[in-house]
């Protein structure tokens, strides 16, 4: 039987979370029955359809694509299909609307999803702001963000599935009259630690700032106009507490709408907890990866192997839909209807390493357009062969395919998610980031610390000549390997970690991506603690104009619990027992 070859920190994460357990909760699965269990959950799907009739061969497929860890499904899928719970998706956005009965429904749903490992995405700009009259009692509004410190408490009192802990994204538009209040919610440390937060800039707001002037709030509950602000002002606002705090990153929401693949069915507010993910209200979507550094075969990507995992990672994902037991019948509703699925990949940096690419590059930048445009067209292409066989989804006619005849199975295809826990199962770096070490001791559960080196480098190092233990012991200082001696030059360049990467170059990465991705892309602009406010709004300008969807940075320091420290000369870099690079503050990990 085939034996995914997984390092000893993945060994324990499938341990602590995917492994099904007794009521002992001792582990009773290795991860071969995993990945069978799995594959033989999903391909039950295939008995719906009467275009195939080959249910084990098509199991077998999905086995080996997850055995070899070629491509791995979203974490929930992983955890219950073929479980009682069954819930296999990752991201979810549920509606809040203006009323005490319609809040604390959606509170409920939200208990539904984060206990079958989902995460969820709010848009609280549709209730009425801070001091705003309440009729039934003629009493004043508490406003937004009194209502989401209920949603986060909630959320910490629930573990997902026994596994993992909820995550939420709240948004809040830019014109809110409590814009200023939400912007800096999270200034005060351990406040809202269940969400990450992101600002929906408007198109309007973005003219306004360019051209220094002002622009409108506007009441949700009248639609009429409140007071003014000096755009750039909030934007200076923004982009301070960002560097204080990490949050509120950016969503470009009219961008997101201007892609939106159904507008006829509404517009989209707000996206999941990573923000790869804009869905409109009730809408669920289940995510896999492809690792592409089992692609490269020399210094040169297999194309060919590539577009074959792609076909039947798309079949996979589609599969999913048919088997998922959904926590709430809207959700069931709507997914069914638009049959979103997004395919995505983590080991980039990995894949560039094995090619000899600086991931600081404009080689690299060339080569992610390159490769997410082909995995782009035979997504497209995979999920046009489902059609034929399956039918378009329900909403096809209400959506922008219609219009140019090309017939999909699937609302949108793809979506760069940031990974997390998978790309450690898979031995891989995470989603498109780049390495945040090469050598770095890692916090276990037992409170142990066990130490890693990057495999690829592992193997450079030997057959170069530069392995050996004072040189090790420097690098687990400093995790990267720029200001050690004794490494040759072109080794330096091609190692490339997090810090090394200018904020721009981490933009360009993202940009190339998103060209080519009909979701979003998760990704995280990593600063030094040097790094000024300055700085932060350059970052959130250029994402601006490189029509990104949303911009998330995360300056090192600025969290007192942060789940990678660098300790200088007395100690190694520590990462937490989970994280796998990206954002080092705690609900995106």
């Amino acid at each position: 039987m085939q034996q995914p070859q997984l390092s000893l920190n993945a060994q324990r994460v499938l341990e602590r979370r995917y492994l099904l357990k007794d009521d002992r909760r001792r582990v009773i699965e290795t991860p071969v029955h995993l990945f069978r269990r799995v594959a033989r959950a999903i391909a039950r799907a295939e008995d719906n359809f009467k275009d195939t009739g080959k249910r084990r061969e098509i199991e077998d497929k999905f086995f080996q694509m997850m055995c070899s860890l070629e491509f791995l499904p979203n974490s929930p899928t992983l955890m219950n299909a073929g479980t009682g719970m069954g819930q296999l998706s990752a991201c979810f956005v549920l509606p809040i609307n203006d009323s005490i009965p319609q809040i604390f429904k959606t509170l409920k749903d939200m208990a539904s999803i984060h206990q079958t490992g989902g995460g969820t995405g709010f848009d609280f700009s549709q209730l009425r702001p801070k001091d705003d009259l309440v009729y039934s009692t003629k009493g004043a509004a508490s406003g937004p963000v009194s209502f989401m410190s209920i949603f986060d408490a909630a959320t910490g009192v629930i573990v997902q599935g026994g596994r993992r802990r909820g995550a939420n994204m709240g948004i809040l538009r830019v014109d809110h009259p409590d814009i200023l209040e939400f912007i800096e919610a999270k200034l005060t440390e351990g406040r809202f630690s269940n969400f990450n937060l992101s600002v929906a800039i408007t198109d309007g707001f973005m003219r306004a700032y360019y051209k220094n002037g002002s622009y409108g709030l506007v009441n949700p509950r009248t639609g009429k106009e409140t007071r003014r602000l000096k755009a750039r002002e909030v934007f200076e606002r923004i982009a301070s507490a960002a560097w204080r705090s990490a949050d509120p990153g950016l969503v470009f929401i009219d961008e997101i709408n201007r892609r939106n693949p159904t507008p006829q069915l509404g517009r989209i507010c707000t996206t999941n907890p990573c923000g790869e993910l804009p869905l409109l209200p009730y809408e669920s979507c289940n995510l896999g990866s492809l690792n592409l550094s089992k692609f490269v075969t020399g210094s040169k990507l297999d194309w060919q192997k590539l577009a074959l995992r792609v076909k039947w990672a798309i079949s996979f994902l589609d599969d999913v839909i048919e088997v998922n037991k959904f926590p709430l019948p809207e959700i069931r509703e709507i997914t069914f209807k638009n049959r979103k699925i997004g395919l995505g990949v983590m080991g980039f940096a990995d894949a560039l390493i094995l090619m000899g690419i600086p991931y600081n590059s404009r080689v690299a930048v060339e080569l992610a357009s390159r490769v997410m445009r082909f995995i782009r067209v035979e997504s497209l292409i995979a999920s046009v062969g489902l059609a034929k066989t399956r039918g378009v989804f329900p909403n096809y006619k209400k959506s922008i395919f219609a219009k140019t005849n090309v017939r999909l199975r699937n609302a949108t295809v793809n979506t760069i998610a940031p990974t997390g826990s998978v790309s450690i199962i898979a031995g891989c770096s995470s989603g498109i980031e780049p390495l945040f070490a090469i050598s770095f001791s890692r916090q276990v559960l037992s409170g142990d610390l066990l130490f890693e080196v990057n495999p690829i480098f592992m193997e450079f190092a030997p057959k170069r000549g530069f392995y050996n233990e004072k040189i090790m012991r420097k690098i687990a200082r400093y995790g990267s390997l720029r200001k050690i001696r004794g490494i040759p030059s072109d080794i330096k360049k091609t190692f490339i970690t997090a810090f090394d990467v200018k904020p721009a170059e981490h933009l360009y990465i993202q940009a190339a991506f998103q060209k080519y991705t009909d979701n979003s892309v998760s990704k995280t602009v990593n600063l030094p603690s040097s790094a000024t406010r300055v700085d932060v709004k350059k970052i959130f300008l250029l994402a601006h104009k490189l029509k990104c969807k949303g911009i998330t940075i995360y300056r090192y320091g600025t969290k007192k619990e942060q789940v990678l420290s660098f300790s200088g000369e007395k100690k190694f870099v520590t990462a937490a027992s989970e994280y796998s690079g990206g954002c080092a503050s705690e609900v995106c990990t």
